[in-house]
């Protein structure tokens, strides 16, 4: 009956070594578990019960499904010498620990809240058995993850020294002496055993390829190092081309975007495919473009594509959709650009076909690769990189425009925003006029209250000019067409004119007079001539910050109150002697340098 089997499955239990130990160990185990209905002075006398228990029988409680959990509870709310003592009793056991479907995690769990000791007691025990783990079931992913976030520069070296032949699996491993898993390096002493390295890396590589297994960092880091040591257009090159090429559901390339070594994989695969070859990568990532453009990695497949694909009208359909938002909802698309504008990562393909200064946009690693991606391109695109560039941000420009004249005051509120408002209006130089002109018209309209914005002005100062500085020219070049924008912001800042010319601000009405197309030059002469006085005391610093305008009588009441603020105690307060010296002098807050914008408009007017 049931009943008689439920008492002897429970006798059989209860016949297990130790079986007691077990079910006491479970007991505490589910009191530790429920964190917040134990208080800190009974966990810890759970805690050492539950030591007491295990000490010396580790080995005993990891095997079982039910009882390594007890393990896990322990590491977790253990202190470092228990920790070690765990680690230290499994140690000989860890390659088997990976390999089983529970204890894997434990090992993950040892990792995390163990220290150096610890890791350098589990990883070495993987040492002449990565080929059999990477292609475990189970132990795969614990050893990717120690590789990936857990071991040191040598000991990921050592690891995947091993993808390149049994010798370097079978050799007792010194951890004193420095190791190098660059190929290159490898090939440089010992040339001859190049072919067999090579040979024995691609097997292995298609091996986890063809098992479906492509998620692995390791992975993508030895495909990187393949593909580094094959020469262009040679039958090793081809031959790994067409390993990317035979994954059907698009898998591998998928997963080597969000790697370091992948991404770069994927980005020199698309840089020397052929046209056919560029199409197909691309339509892997064509639900993945908005993730790739926020990803650390994936961004600079986005990039690549850019650069290389001589069909534009493919590229944009197959980017722009996903990457912006669906023109037929204007309110999702303003809201998917302006999060992208706002984000480190998000707002680099979106200023990349627009900005001319890389360095102030880009990643230092960027910048190291895709000036490699380029000299690729000359052999193997067709197109002009300037007319491909065009065509891109005609596809690209009223989007990005109809998003700046619809959410400018959001946009405004972070230097990234003004960034992206800069480099838009300045690279869309072939947008359709009306929306360049509503777009200039909303950035204007921030400007009458914003006099002391120090973001703001900046992008007001670089916007008056209407072009980029040319380091080689030394100088501003306007781009072509006229931007415009130094009349469009004199409408706007008019009947405040003296007001931003000896604020903060004040570089802006500078710019604004040395704009190669401003219209109203003699007009704001003629307004500033009226207010001498004014950038006369700004130039000189000895200016109150009064408002243009400002009666007598507040001013005499804010300047008590600056009194009643310097006078502590009887004593008068010294005011912090490096405020002249610093990032603040030239403005028009009393500053003793005096407001440097000030001055050269009196100049301008003399």
């Amino acid at each position: 009956s049931h009943a008689k089997q439920k008492v002897l499955a429970k006798e059989r239990k209860a016949a297990k070594p130790l079986a007691d130990e077990i079910q006491r160990s479970k007991k505490l185990w589910e009191k530790l578990r429920r964190k917040s209905h134990v208080a800190k002075e009974e966990r810890n006398k759970l805690v050492a019960e539950l030591f007491e228990i295990i000490t010396g029988r580790v080995k005993d409680f990891v095997f079982k499904h039910d009882s390594v959990r007890v393990i896990q509870c322990a590491l977790k709310y253990a202190n470092m010498e228990h920790r070690k003592m765990i680690a230290n009793e499994l140690k000989g056991e860890f390659r088997a620990l990976a390999e089983s479907r529970y204890a894997k995690f434990l090992i993950g769990k040892m990792l995390v809240e163990g220290d150096a000791e610890v890791r350098d007691l589990v990883i070495p025990e993987f040492y002449g058995h990565v080929r059999r783990l990477i292609n475990h079931p189970e132990a795969s992913w614990i050893l990717d993850d120690i590789y990936r976030g857990i071991a040191t520069a040598s000991q990921k070296a050592i690891l995947l020294r091993e993808w390149y032949g049994a010798e370097f699996a079978i050799f007792k491993v010194d951890e004193k002496v420095a190791h190098t898993a660059t190929l290159s390096e490898i090939f440089a002493q010992t040339p001859e055993k190049r072919k067999p390295i090579m040979q024995y890396l691609l097997q292995l590589i298609n091996q986890l390829i063809q098992k479906k297994l492509t998620g692995f960092t390791m992975l993508h880091d030895a495909m990187l190092q393949y593909l580094m040591n094959t020469k262009p257009g040679t039958e090793e090159a081809t031959e790994f081309l067409e390993l990317l090429k035979g994954d059907e559901e698009g898998d591998l390339l998928k997963n080597m975007a969000f790697t370091k070594s992948g991404s770069r994989v994927a980005c020199l695969a698309l840089a020397y495919g052929s046209a056919k070859d560029r199409k197909n990568i691309l339509r892997v990532y064509k639900d993945n473009v908005e993730t790739l453009a926020y990803d650390k990695y994936g961004h600079l497949v986005l990039l690549t594509a850019l650069d290389v694909i001589d069909d534009t009208v493919l590229t944009s359909k197959a980017i722009f959709p996903d990457l912006l938002g669906d023109a037929k909802a204007p309110e999702t698309q303003h809201e998917k650009i302006t999060a992208l504008a706002a984000h480190p990562i998000g707002r680099i393909p979106l200023l990349y076909l627009l900005t001319s200064n890389m360095k102030s946009l880009l990643p230092e690693p960027d910048l190291e690769l895709l000036p490699e991606i380029h000299a690729i391109r000359t052999t193997t695109s067709k197109k002009d990189p300037d007319t491909r560039r065009r065509e891109l941000v005609r596809h690209l420009a009223a989007p990005l425009l109809a998003t700046i004249t619809a959410a400018t005051p959001r946009l405004a509120e972070s230097p990234f925003g003004t960034h992206f408002i800069t480099e838009t209006l300045l690279g869309t130089t072939d947008a359709d006029p009306a929306a360049k002109d509503a777009a200039l018209h909303a950035v204007a309209a921030l400007a009458p209250k914003n006099w002391d914005s120090v973001p703001l002005g900046r992008m007001l100062k670089t916007l008056a000019l209407g072009g980029r500085f040319d380091v080689a020219a030394k100088k501003v070049v306007p781009v072509q067409p006229a931007l415009g924008f130094a009349d469009v912001l004199y409408g706007a800042i008019k009947d405040e004119l003296v007001r931003w010319a000896v604020s903060n601000s004040s570089f802006v009405v500078v710019n604004m007079l040395d704009a190669e197309w401003f219209t109203y030059g003699e007009e704001v002469k003629a307004a500033l001539k009226k207010a001498v006085k004014e950038l006369r005391e700004a130039a000189d610093g000895g200016r109150e910050r009064q408002a243009v305008g400002e009666g007598e009588g507040a001013k005499k009441r804010r300047q008590e109150e600056k009194a009643k603020k310097e006078v502590v105690d009887g004593k008068t307060k010294t005011k912090a002697k490096g405020k002249a010296k610093g990032k603040g002098a030239g403005n028009a807050n009393g500053n003793v340098n005096g407001n440097a914008g000030a001055k050269i408009l009196l100049e301008r007017i003399s």
